[in-house]
């Protein structure tokens, strides 16, 4: 499997966390307050160096589980080859899918450098899911803003992340064309695209 960067890669990863760290905070308000809510202590709560990559890993891992649409996101990534794999199949994906996510950003925490996000604009895409546009000014004065843009899907309890869009290219199309490449040049199965997955980096 191919691990193709995404151009600023680290300051999405990190945003992604501080975004999910800033929600309990900010669990009543609108999309764009809730991107807006990203501040220094939601960052601060996953690039401290001082704990261990254990205590990192597992901050990550329970916001991910309660902030983020994972299984949704999960799914369709998986895409057409979700209907034929087996019950047991699909658990365990999504136990490799959630540990793709954490153990590919969870290093890149440390590298924080003091990047800022300003929302610059929201619309509604359907009756559920809501797209806030925003800048990311990085820390190189020389280089531009970074356009990231926010797909959030209303549920009972409030709004969920299950897209991001990192200068018009969607993460989840992303991976889901990288995960069709897998199953496709593997024997078509979705067990070669698990043994892909088990045998990353942890």
């Amino acid at each position: 499997m191919h691990n193709r960067p995404i151009r600023s890669i680290l300051t999405v990863a990190v945003l992604l966390a501080a975004f999910a760290a800033a929600w309990p905070v900010f669990a009543n308000g609108t999309p764009e307050s809730l991107i807006e809510g990203l501040a220094d202590k939601a960052i601060a709560s996953l690039t401290e160096r001082d704990i261990t990559r254990e205590e990192r890993v597992s901050r990550f891992r329970t916001l991910l589980n309660d902030h983020f649409d994972v299984r949704t996101i999960g799914r369709w990534v998986l895409g057409r080859h979700w209907r034929s794999a087996t019950p047991a199949e699909r658990e365990e994906y999504f136990t490799l899918f959630e540990d793709l996510i954490v153990f590919t950003y969870v290093d890149r925490f440390t590298k924080y450098s003091g990047e800022a996000l300003a929302v610059t604009g929201a619309k509604n895409v359907d009756e559920k899911d809501t797209l806030v546009s925003s800048e990311i000014t990085r820390a190189d004065a020389g280089s531009p803003p970074l356009r990231v843009d926010w797909r959030l899907r209303a549920r009972d309890d409030g709004y969920r992340i299950v897209d991001v869009m990192v200068q018009g290219i969607s993460m989840g199309q992303t991976q889901r064309s990288e995960f069709a490449s897998v199953i496709r040049t593997n024997g078509g199965t979705i067990e070669a695209l698990l043994e892909k997955l088990r045998a990353r980096p942890r």
